[in-house]
Parts: C-alpha cells; sequence; structure tokens
C-alpha cells in the first residue's frame, strides 16, 4: 500500500518502543500501588510523584531515542526502564519495612534512588546526543584502558573497606564504585584490541588433548589479564569484580577468535586462581565458608570468618516464597537487614513474587542480553560486533555473579543487579551501557536500510573515514 513504512523503519520501531513503555508504566504504576495497599490498606502517600517520574523518564526518553537513535532496537530502553522501575517498586516497600521494624531513623534508599535513575536516563541521553557513531570510541582504547586500569586499582589505595571489601571510594558525602565503569572501559579496550590483533590470536597452537591451544606467545594477554584480576581480588577483596573483567576477556577472545581453546585456557586459569586466592585469603576464604555451610552461622562450632547469616536469611527467604510467592508488601524481606537492598534484593522477589517472579525477572535480563547480542550478530563493522558481544556478556555475568550468589549457587561477591538494586554507580554506568547498545543498534540497522534502498536514495554520510579509525 502506498504511503505505509516498511515494518523495519524507524517509524514501526519508534511506536512499537512507545507501546512497550506505555505497558512498562502500568506494570510499574500497578506493583507500587499493590504494594502500598498491601502494607497500609491505603495508597502510597509517594503515589503522585512517582507516577509523574516514571512517565517523564519514559517520554523524555523516548523522545530522546527518536531524536538521535531513530533507528535503534525498540526493546532495549523500555526493558531497562521496566527493570529499573521494578527496582523503585522494590526499594519503596523494602523502606517501608525497614521503618517499621528498625524505627525512623532509618535511612530512606528510594529517593536517592530515584535521583540516580533521573542522572542515568540523562546521561544516556547525552551519549545518544555526542557519540553519533561508535567506532569514534575505538580512536582512543589505548586511553580508555590507562584509565580503566587506574580505576580498577584505585580502590587498593584509596578505597573504604565497606563490608571486608575495598570497591569504594569514597569522595566527600558520595561513594563512587570504579568497577561499574571498567566493564565498560575493558569492553570498548578488548573490542578494539581483538580487531586488530585477532589473526595473530586465532594461529593455531601445538595439539594437547584433541584441542589446538594457542602458542605459548599468544597467551601473554590472557595471563596478563588473569595477574590483574587475581591483584584485584587479592588486594580488594573483590571476588565481583575480578570474575566480571577476566570473564569477559574471555568471552570476547573466543568469540573474536573461534578458537575452543581459549575457553579452556580461561576455565583453567580462573579455577586454578580461584583455589588459590580462596584457600588463602581470608575474606574469600570466608565467603567460601559461608556458600559451603549457609547454615553454618547458626551452629555452636561455626567455622572461622563466617560472620553474617545473610546466605541463610536468603534461603529462608526464597523458602517462604515458593512458587507463587506471599504477595507483593505481605513478606519479610527487611529481616535481611541492610543486604536487601543491594544485591540481596532478589530475595525480594522470590519472597514475595515467589519461583515466577525470580524467573520474570531473571527473563526480563535474558531478553537484554538477547537484543545486544543480536546487535552483534547485525553489525556490520567488527568493532562493533565485539563491543556489543563485551556489553551484553558483562550484563550476562553480572546477572550471573549476583543471582548466584544469592542463591547459593557459587560464593557471595556484592556486586549490585543491575538496575534493580540500590547503587548509585551501578544505576548510571548500565544506562551508559544501554545509550553505546542504542547507538550500535541505530548505526546497524541505519546501514542496512541504506544498502536496501541503494546508493541512489540513502542520504546517509559516515563519521568515519574508510581509511579505517586511528588508533591513539
Amino acid at each position: 500500500m502506498r504511503g505505509l513504512k516498511p515494518l523495519t523503519s524507524a517509524g514501526a520501531r519508534r511506536r512499537t518502543e512507545a507501546l512497550l513503555l506505555v505497558l512498562v508504566l502500568a506494570v510499574t504504576i500497578s506493583g507500587h500501588v499493590c504494594a502500598g495497599l498491601a502494607m497500609n490498606d491505603e495508597l502510597p502517600p509517594n503515589l503522585t510523584g512517582f507516577v509523574i517520574s516514571m512517565t517523564l523518564l519514559a517520554l523524555v526518553g523516548h523522545l530522546a531515542i527518536r531524536r538521535f537513535a531513530a533507528y535503534a532496537d525498540p526493546l532495549v530502553f523500555p526493558l531497562a526502564l521496566l527493570l529499573t522501575g521494578l527496582g523503585l517498586v522494590l526499594l519503596h516497600r523494602l523502606d517501608q519495612g525497614y521503618l517499621e521494624r528498625y524505627g525512623p531513623k532509618t535511612a530512606l534508599t528510594a529517593p536517592s534512588q530515584l535521583m540516580w535513575t533521573v542522572i542515568g536516563v540523562a546521561a544516556c541521553i547525552a551519549v545518544l546526543a555526542l557519540l553519533r557513531d561508535h567506532r569514534l570510541l575505538q580512536r582512543f582504547i589505548y586511553i580508555t584502558m590507562v584509565v580503566a586500569l587506574v580505576a580498577l586499582i584505585a580502590p587498593a589505595f584509596f578505597g573504604a573497606d565497606t563490608y571486608g571489601a575495598k570497591r569504594w571510594i569514597k569522595l566527600g558525602g558520595l561513594s563512587v564504585q570504579p568497577g561499574e565503569f571498567v566493564k565498560i572501559m575493558i569492553a570498548v579496550f578488548f573490542a578494539g584490541y581483538l580487531v586488530i590483533h585477532r589473526d595473530a590470536l586465532a594461529l593455531s597452537g601445538r595439539k594437547f588433548l584433541g584441542m589446538r591451544l594457542p602458542p605459548m606467545r599468544q597467551l601473554g594477554p590472557l595471563i596478563t589479564v588473569w595477574i590483574i584480576s587475581l591483584l584485584v581480588l587479592v588486594f580488594e577483596r573483590d571476588l565481583g569484580t575480578s570474575l566480571l573483567f577476566f570473564g569477559v576477556f574471555v568471552v570476547m577472545l573466543y568469540v573474536a577468535t573461534e578458537r575452543t581453546s581459549w575457553i579452556v585456557c580461561g576455565l583453567v586459569l580462573a579455577s586454578a586462581g580461584a583455589f588459590v586466592v580462596g584457600t588463602t585469603e581470608p575474606h574469600v576464604k570466608a565467603r567460601v565458608a559461608a556458600w559451603l555451610n549457609p547454615l553454618s552461622y547458626y551452629w555452636k562450632d561455626r567455622p572461622p570468618g563466617v560472620i553474617s547469616d545473610q546466605s541463610a536469611q536468603a534461603l529462608f527467604s526464597f523458602g517462604t516464597g515458593g512458587i507463587s510467592g506471599t504477595g507483593l508488601g505481605m513478606g519479610h524481606p527487611e529481616l535481611i537487614k541492610f543486604a536487601g537492598r543491594s544485591d540481596f534484593i532478589l530475595t525480594t522477589v522470590g519472597e514475595e513474587l515467589g519461583l515466577a517472579g525470580v524467573m520474570a525477572v531473571l527473563i526480563l535480563y535474558a531478553l537484554l542480553v538477547q537484543r545486544g547480542l543480536r546487535m552483534a550478530l547485525g553489525a556490520r563493522d567488527p568493532f562493533g560486533k565485539l563491543l556489543a558481544v563485551g556489553l551484553s556478556s558483562a550484563l550476562a555475568l553480572q546477572v550471573f555473579i549476583v543471582a548466584g550468589g544469592v542463591t547459593g549457587l557459587i560464593p557471595l561477591t556484592g556486586k549490585a543487579l543491575p538496575f534493580l538494586a540500590a547503587g548509585g554507580s551501578s544505576l548510571l554506568a548500565n544506562w551508559i551501557m544501554i545509550a553505546l547498545l542504542l547507538r550500535i543498534s541505530d548505526s546497524t540497522e541505519r546501514q542496512r536500510e541504506a544498502d536496501a534502498r541503494g546508493p541512489a536514495e540513502t542520504t546517509i554520510t559516515p563519521v568515519i573515514a574508510a581509511a579505517g579509525p586511528r588508533v591513539v
């Protein structure tokens, strides 16, 4: 029919996004209302402010994407906003529970989380407006890596020891967690580095146990990253950042070279490092002991270093929730104290929304990761392909690390659950990551549509010369 745009056009994508955002608003607002009615038999007192805030975030974000990234994937922004909105609903509910149990001196988390949500969405819009082509980042990969290494090791010297780990840097009254931003910077560096050296890294080496192992001279980057991750684990006692840093590199290396031997080498090095540090470093050793025996906190002769009942309380919370949960606002997730506002916020989902709610949240994360990997498959340039893989794998690994620790699959790491848990650094970094994924998706789809229309109809002007980016 004449006048109708194709389904892949920018207009169709943005219409889909708008409809999904309406659904996001309906889910988050109804969740906030249900929690208030269940706890106090009345509407939440801040309902009007919550509705206005979420509506403005959805509207401004949608208009900005329509203006600066009209061809971007229509699911990414709604998925991120839905997870953020569910996090706000849970934090409002937890604030109320902590006030009732521990008194009026309890610090409220939801207002600051809403402020950081606004800052995060604003940063996402700023990145989209200023970074008109993701390939520009390839020019500064070595500078990016230097900044990432400084940010990675800074907590070891200037960080505050909080809950047994040095992952925060206090700047006045503000706490910054550099590791959340490092995951983006290392994804940018590794993408640029692997584009340049992928042929050398893909060289065949000696055959061992039926596999072609990489040549020894090419193992240098993997061993270097392994050593750095171990140093982070030893000096900062930050298991989550160490696993994330090393895991993202191994995944991107495998995607770039398509060699299974890199995965095997990575798993061997990770297992060896985890065993050595887990048996020697007291803080990590205590977390392993709590993981092996989560109920040992209640023993008369508890293992050395087990000083918290959080792992046991998490299991009690999941057990109470069962399949369908107690109902939003009807449980007691505040019994986990401060941890209920960090990585243990997943226990609130498990207790009040049950296994069904946990699976729904994990599916939302899986959809977000899938969209990022889909961008990687469609990307025309190698840098954009690897960058999309790096960002998506960083999100997937962080969700696995946090959810695995809370459910008892792996030892606790202390990382924040993306978008859902309280934390300004985490929220800001994750929204910047969303902006980069939107930019990659927009560039890929623009080029695809330009190719479909033919050279006579395209008006797209490349930002970077055909000779390729200049690496600094």
